[in-house]
Protein backbone atom coordinates (compact mmCIF):
# COMPACT_ATOMS: atom_id res chain seq x y z
CA UNK A 1 0.00 0.00 0.00
CA UNK A 2 1.36 3.31 -1.01
CA UNK A 3 1.90 5.83 1.52
CA UNK A 4 -0.06 9.12 1.04
CA UNK A 5 2.00 12.15 0.93
CA UNK A 6 -0.81 14.04 3.16
CA UNK A 7 -0.15 11.54 5.66
CA UNK A 8 3.87 12.33 5.53
CA UNK A 9 3.08 15.77 6.17
CA UNK A 10 1.44 15.17 8.98
CA UNK A 11 3.77 12.96 10.08
CA UNK A 12 6.47 14.92 9.94
CA UNK A 13 4.56 18.06 11.74
CA UNK A 14 4.15 15.60 14.60
CA UNK A 15 7.21 15.00 15.17
CA UNK A 16 8.07 18.49 14.54
CA UNK A 17 5.83 19.37 17.03
CA UNK A 18 7.96 17.34 19.79
CA UNK A 19 11.42 18.25 18.51
CA UNK A 20 12.11 21.01 20.25
CA UNK A 21 12.03 18.95 23.72
CA UNK A 22 14.99 16.82 22.16
CA UNK A 23 16.55 19.43 19.91
CA UNK A 24 18.23 23.24 19.97
CA UNK A 25 15.37 25.24 18.69
CA UNK A 26 17.87 27.38 16.49
CA UNK A 27 19.28 24.58 15.08
CA UNK A 28 15.90 23.05 14.06
CA UNK A 29 14.49 26.27 12.62
CA UNK A 30 17.95 26.77 10.53
CA UNK A 31 16.81 23.27 8.94
CA UNK A 32 13.45 24.11 8.60
CA UNK A 33 14.83 27.53 6.30
CA UNK A 34 16.92 25.16 4.41
CA UNK A 35 14.57 22.88 3.74
CA UNK A 36 12.07 25.16 2.77
CA UNK A 37 14.48 26.44 0.23
CA UNK A 38 15.70 23.24 -1.19
CA UNK A 39 11.76 22.33 -1.76
CA UNK A 40 11.27 25.64 -3.17
CA UNK A 41 14.33 24.47 -6.22
CA UNK A 42 12.89 21.26 -6.46
CA UNK A 43 9.40 22.05 -7.86
CA UNK A 44 11.18 24.41 -10.49
CA UNK A 45 13.99 21.42 -10.75
CA UNK A 46 11.95 18.37 -10.15
CA UNK A 47 8.99 18.78 -11.66
CA UNK A 48 9.65 21.63 -14.28
CA UNK A 49 12.70 20.20 -15.54
CA UNK A 50 14.50 23.94 -15.16
CA UNK A 51 17.68 23.80 -13.29
CA UNK A 52 18.13 27.03 -11.87
CA UNK A 53 21.90 28.16 -10.56
CA UNK A 54 20.87 31.74 -9.13
CA UNK A 55 18.32 30.67 -6.35
CA UNK A 56 20.56 32.32 -4.18
CA UNK A 57 19.57 35.90 -5.25
CA UNK A 58 15.77 34.75 -4.27
CA UNK A 59 16.96 33.87 -1.12
CA UNK A 60 19.42 36.57 0.11
CA UNK A 61 17.21 39.14 -1.91
CA UNK A 62 14.34 38.43 0.87
CA UNK A 63 16.08 38.04 3.51
CA UNK A 64 17.81 41.67 2.52
CA UNK A 65 14.01 43.40 2.02
CA UNK A 66 12.76 41.76 5.14
CA UNK A 67 15.82 42.92 7.36
CA UNK A 68 16.40 46.30 5.98
CA UNK A 69 12.29 47.22 6.21
CA UNK A 70 12.41 45.66 9.69
CA UNK A 71 15.53 47.84 10.69
CA UNK A 72 15.25 50.85 8.71
CA UNK A 73 11.52 51.17 8.36
CA UNK A 74 10.19 49.87 11.52
CA UNK A 75 7.67 47.78 9.92
CA UNK A 76 6.09 44.77 12.30
CA UNK A 77 7.29 41.12 11.23
CA UNK A 78 3.70 39.93 9.13
CA UNK A 79 4.27 43.05 7.14
CA UNK A 80 8.38 42.26 6.76
CA UNK A 81 8.00 38.82 5.47
CA UNK A 82 5.88 40.01 2.93
CA UNK A 83 7.88 42.75 1.46
CA UNK A 84 10.51 39.55 1.22
CA UNK A 85 7.89 37.56 -0.37
CA UNK A 86 6.77 40.01 -2.82
CA UNK A 87 10.23 41.20 -3.67
CA UNK A 88 11.61 37.59 -4.24
CA UNK A 89 8.31 37.06 -6.50
CA UNK A 90 8.70 40.25 -9.00
CA UNK A 91 12.52 39.20 -9.33
CA UNK A 92 11.77 35.76 -10.07
CA UNK A 93 9.54 37.20 -12.52
CA UNK A 94 12.18 39.54 -14.12
CA UNK A 95 14.57 36.62 -13.78
CA UNK A 96 12.75 33.80 -15.14
CA UNK A 97 11.15 36.22 -18.22
CA UNK A 98 14.45 36.82 -19.40
CA UNK A 99 16.06 33.10 -18.81
CA UNK A 100 12.68 31.76 -20.74
CA UNK A 101 14.57 32.55 -24.33
CA UNK A 102 17.10 29.41 -23.66
CA UNK A 103 16.38 26.33 -22.74
CA UNK A 104 18.84 23.78 -21.30
CA UNK A 105 22.29 24.91 -19.81
CA UNK A 106 21.67 28.24 -21.31
CA UNK A 107 18.91 28.72 -18.91
CA UNK A 108 20.77 27.43 -15.90
CA UNK A 109 23.84 29.92 -16.90
CA UNK A 110 21.79 33.28 -17.68
CA UNK A 111 20.21 32.29 -13.88
CA UNK A 112 23.56 32.37 -12.74
CA UNK A 113 24.83 35.74 -14.36
CA UNK A 114 21.55 37.87 -13.41
CA UNK A 115 22.23 35.75 -9.74
CA UNK A 116 25.54 37.30 -9.89
CA UNK A 117 24.31 41.11 -11.43
CA UNK A 118 22.17 40.55 -7.86
CA UNK A 119 25.07 39.98 -5.74
CA UNK A 120 26.87 43.00 -7.02
CA UNK A 121 24.05 45.62 -6.28
CA UNK A 122 24.14 44.29 -2.85
CA UNK A 123 27.38 44.43 -2.73
CA UNK A 124 27.62 48.08 -3.63
CA UNK A 125 24.79 49.32 -2.28
CA UNK A 126 25.68 50.98 1.00
CA UNK A 127 22.40 50.86 2.98
CA UNK A 128 22.71 47.34 2.45
CA UNK A 129 25.62 47.04 4.29
CA UNK A 130 28.15 46.06 1.92
CA UNK A 131 30.67 42.95 3.30
CA UNK A 132 29.06 43.82 6.72
CA UNK A 133 25.45 42.90 5.72
CA UNK A 134 22.70 43.72 7.63
CA UNK A 135 22.95 43.08 11.33
CA UNK A 136 20.81 43.77 14.67
CA UNK A 137 17.42 42.80 12.66
CA UNK A 138 14.76 42.59 15.27
CA UNK A 139 12.51 39.73 15.66
CA UNK A 140 9.61 41.35 16.83
CA UNK A 141 6.19 40.20 17.47
CA UNK A 142 3.70 38.32 16.15
CA UNK A 143 0.19 39.98 15.66
CA UNK A 144 1.11 42.22 18.56
CA UNK A 145 1.50 40.34 21.49
CA UNK A 146 3.61 36.90 20.60
CA UNK A 147 6.87 37.93 21.43
CA UNK A 148 9.53 36.10 18.88
CA UNK A 149 12.37 37.01 20.57
CA UNK A 150 11.42 33.36 22.34
CA UNK A 151 13.32 30.56 20.47
CA UNK A 152 10.26 28.26 20.74
CA UNK A 153 7.40 30.37 20.06
CA UNK A 154 9.48 31.21 16.30
CA UNK A 155 9.67 27.89 16.07
CA UNK A 156 6.16 27.12 15.82
CA UNK A 157 5.41 30.35 13.89
CA UNK A 158 8.18 28.68 11.02
CA UNK A 159 7.52 25.28 11.49
CA UNK A 160 3.33 26.26 10.72
CA UNK A 161 5.30 28.32 7.69
CA UNK A 162 6.96 25.30 6.02
CA UNK A 163 3.96 23.10 7.00
CA UNK A 164 1.70 25.25 4.87
CA UNK A 165 4.35 25.78 1.94
CA UNK A 166 4.60 22.12 1.67
CA UNK A 167 0.74 21.79 1.38
CA UNK A 168 1.24 24.17 -0.98
CA UNK A 169 3.79 22.73 -3.47
CA UNK A 170 1.58 19.17 -2.70
CA UNK A 171 -1.45 20.91 -3.90
CA UNK A 172 0.60 22.52 -6.90
CA UNK A 173 2.04 19.40 -8.52
CA UNK A 174 -1.25 17.41 -7.96
CA UNK A 175 -3.22 20.44 -9.40
CA UNK A 176 -3.99 20.66 -13.50
CA UNK A 177 -1.38 22.75 -13.38
CA UNK A 178 0.92 20.12 -11.95
CA UNK A 179 -0.16 17.66 -14.26
CA UNK A 180 0.76 20.40 -17.15
CA UNK A 181 4.22 21.32 -16.03
CA UNK A 182 4.69 17.54 -15.65
CA UNK A 183 3.20 17.72 -19.27
CA UNK A 184 5.97 20.40 -20.47
CA UNK A 185 9.21 18.75 -18.46
CA UNK A 186 8.55 15.48 -20.44
CA UNK A 187 7.69 16.79 -23.89
CA UNK A 188 7.61 20.26 -24.42
CA UNK A 189 6.85 20.04 -27.98
CA UNK A 190 4.19 17.59 -27.84
CA UNK A 191 2.34 20.19 -24.74
CA UNK A 192 2.67 22.91 -27.10
CA UNK A 193 0.84 21.03 -30.05
CA UNK A 194 -1.84 20.62 -27.30
CA UNK A 195 -2.60 24.27 -26.86
CA UNK A 196 -0.55 24.89 -23.80
CA UNK A 197 1.70 28.13 -23.49
CA UNK A 198 4.97 26.44 -22.28
CA UNK A 199 6.85 29.28 -21.24
CA UNK A 200 3.82 30.94 -19.03
CA UNK A 201 3.78 27.55 -17.27
CA UNK A 202 7.23 27.62 -16.47
CA UNK A 203 7.29 31.45 -16.01
CA UNK A 204 4.42 30.73 -13.15
CA UNK A 205 6.50 27.89 -11.89
CA UNK A 206 9.70 29.85 -11.52
CA UNK A 207 7.77 32.54 -9.78
CA UNK A 208 6.34 30.16 -7.34
CA UNK A 209 9.64 28.60 -6.33
CA UNK A 210 11.41 32.19 -6.08
CA UNK A 211 8.76 33.33 -3.71
CA UNK A 212 8.73 30.20 -1.34
CA UNK A 213 12.76 30.60 -1.75
CA UNK A 214 11.81 33.76 -0.70
CA UNK A 215 9.99 33.19 2.21
CA UNK A 216 12.70 30.55 3.13
CA UNK A 217 15.52 33.63 3.09
CA UNK A 218 13.04 35.97 4.98
CA UNK A 219 12.78 33.89 7.89
CA UNK A 220 16.39 32.87 7.95
CA UNK A 221 16.78 36.41 8.40
CA UNK A 222 14.79 36.74 11.25
CA UNK A 223 15.88 34.08 12.67
CA UNK A 224 19.66 34.87 12.98
CA UNK A 225 18.98 38.61 12.86
CA UNK A 226 21.52 39.23 10.21
CA UNK A 227 21.78 38.87 6.57
CA UNK A 228 25.09 38.72 4.60
CA UNK A 229 26.53 38.47 1.14
CA UNK A 230 26.60 34.14 1.79
CA UNK A 231 23.20 34.88 1.19
CA UNK A 232 23.20 35.80 -2.02
CA UNK A 233 26.44 34.33 -3.26
CA UNK A 234 26.52 31.64 -6.12
CA UNK A 235 28.11 28.91 -3.56
CA UNK A 236 24.83 29.07 -2.07
CA UNK A 237 22.94 28.62 -5.23
CA UNK A 238 24.41 25.33 -5.99
CA UNK A 239 24.34 24.37 -2.28
CA UNK A 240 20.58 23.90 -2.59
CA UNK A 241 21.53 21.69 -5.71
CA UNK A 242 23.06 19.53 -3.59
CA UNK A 243 20.75 19.46 -1.09
CA UNK A 244 17.49 18.18 -4.12
CA UNK A 245 19.68 15.92 -5.37
CA UNK A 246 21.02 14.40 -2.30
CA UNK A 247 17.15 14.22 -0.76
CA UNK A 248 15.84 13.15 -4.16
CA UNK A 249 14.59 14.92 -7.01
CA UNK A 250 10.78 15.09 -7.73
CA UNK A 251 10.20 13.80 -4.36
CA UNK A 252 7.67 16.02 -2.01
CA UNK A 253 9.82 15.68 0.95
CA UNK A 254 13.20 14.67 -0.52
CA UNK A 255 14.93 18.00 -0.85
CA UNK A 256 13.87 18.75 3.18
CA UNK A 257 15.72 15.53 4.09
CA UNK A 258 18.92 16.66 1.53
CA UNK A 259 18.64 19.75 3.76
CA UNK A 260 18.91 18.62 6.81
CA UNK A 261 21.92 15.92 6.11
CA UNK A 262 23.89 18.70 4.40
CA UNK A 263 23.18 21.51 7.30
CA UNK A 264 23.94 18.80 10.10
CA UNK A 265 27.10 18.04 7.83
CA UNK A 266 28.22 21.57 8.26
CA UNK A 267 27.68 22.30 11.87
CA UNK A 268 28.41 18.74 13.36
CA UNK A 269 31.67 17.79 11.54
CA UNK A 270 33.58 20.10 13.64
CA UNK A 271 32.49 18.65 16.98
CA UNK A 272 32.86 15.18 15.96
CA UNK A 273 36.19 15.52 14.65
CA UNK A 274 37.03 17.36 17.88
CA UNK A 275 35.44 14.27 19.62
CA UNK A 276 37.20 11.86 17.55
CA UNK A 277 40.71 13.35 18.52
CA UNK A 278 39.79 13.59 22.25
CA UNK A 279 39.27 9.62 21.95
CA UNK A 280 42.05 8.74 19.85
CA UNK A 281 44.47 11.07 20.16
CA UNK A 282 45.17 12.37 16.57
CA UNK A 283 44.83 15.49 16.64
CA UNK A 284 44.38 15.62 12.46
CA UNK A 285 40.32 14.67 13.31
CA UNK A 286 40.65 18.52 14.48
CA UNK A 287 40.52 19.29 10.54
CA UNK A 288 37.35 17.65 9.90
CA UNK A 289 35.38 21.09 10.83
CA UNK A 290 37.57 23.01 7.95
CA UNK A 291 37.09 20.34 5.49
CA UNK A 292 33.22 20.46 5.38
CA UNK A 293 33.35 21.26 1.17
CA UNK A 294 35.41 18.03 0.93
CA UNK A 295 33.20 15.98 2.83
CA UNK A 296 30.08 17.03 0.85
CA UNK A 297 31.67 16.85 -2.20
CA UNK A 298 32.40 13.12 -0.71
CA UNK A 299 28.58 12.57 -0.51
CA UNK A 300 27.85 13.95 -3.43
CA UNK A 301 29.83 11.30 -5.81
CA UNK A 302 28.42 8.73 -3.87
CA UNK A 303 25.28 9.63 -3.79
CA UNK A 304 25.42 10.15 -7.73
CA UNK A 305 27.35 6.72 -7.78
CA UNK A 306 25.17 4.93 -5.72
CA UNK A 307 21.98 7.18 -5.31
CA UNK A 308 20.69 8.18 -8.54
CA UNK A 309 17.18 8.69 -7.41
CA UNK A 310 18.44 10.23 -4.02
CA UNK A 311 17.92 8.97 -0.73
CA UNK A 312 13.96 9.45 -0.81
CA UNK A 313 14.24 8.21 -4.26
CA UNK A 314 16.03 5.05 -4.19
CA UNK A 315 13.93 4.42 -0.66
CA UNK A 316 10.57 4.70 -2.76
CA UNK A 317 11.91 2.61 -5.11
CA UNK A 318 12.70 -0.11 -2.85
CA UNK A 319 9.64 -0.68 -1.44
CA UNK A 320 8.41 -0.22 -4.90
CA UNK A 321 10.31 -3.82 -5.99
CA UNK A 322 9.35 -4.71 -2.40
CA UNK A 323 5.71 -4.96 -3.10
CA UNK A 324 5.96 -5.43 -6.65
CA UNK A 325 7.75 -9.29 -5.93
CA UNK A 326 5.53 -9.92 -3.00
CA UNK A 327 3.88 -12.79 -4.47
CA UNK A 328 6.97 -14.36 -5.80
CA UNK A 329 8.69 -13.86 -2.22
CA UNK A 330 5.43 -15.88 -0.73
CA UNK A 331 6.37 -18.97 -2.85
CA UNK A 332 9.62 -18.49 -1.98
CA UNK A 333 10.98 -17.65 -5.20
CA UNK A 334 14.52 -15.97 -5.41
CA UNK A 335 14.32 -12.28 -5.20
CA UNK A 336 17.09 -10.59 -7.40
CA UNK A 337 16.16 -6.48 -6.46
CA UNK A 338 15.76 -7.64 -3.12
CA UNK A 339 18.85 -9.94 -2.56
CA UNK A 340 17.21 -12.69 -0.46
CA UNK A 341 15.04 -15.40 0.14
CA UNK A 342 12.05 -15.14 2.21
CA UNK A 343 10.91 -18.87 2.62
CA UNK A 344 6.67 -19.00 3.53
CA UNK A 345 5.29 -20.76 6.29
CA UNK A 346 4.25 -24.07 6.14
Amino acid sequence: MKFPTGAALLLVLAVGLLAPAFVYPVLLMKLICFALFACALNLLLGYGGLLSLGHAAFFGGAGYATGYAMTVWGVPFELGILIGVALAAALGWVIGSLAMRRQGIYFAMITLALAQLAFFVVLQWPALGGEDGLQRIPRGTLLGWIDLGNDKALYYLFLGFFALACFLIHRTIHSPFGQVLVAVRDNAPRATSLGYDINRVRATAFVLSAALAGLAGSMKAVLFGVVTLADVHWHLSGLVVLMTLLGGLGTVFGPAVGACMVVLLENELGDIGTKLAELTGIGAFNLLGDSVPIVTGIVFMLCVLLFRRGVVGEARAFMARWRANAPQRALGVPDKNVGFVVTPPP
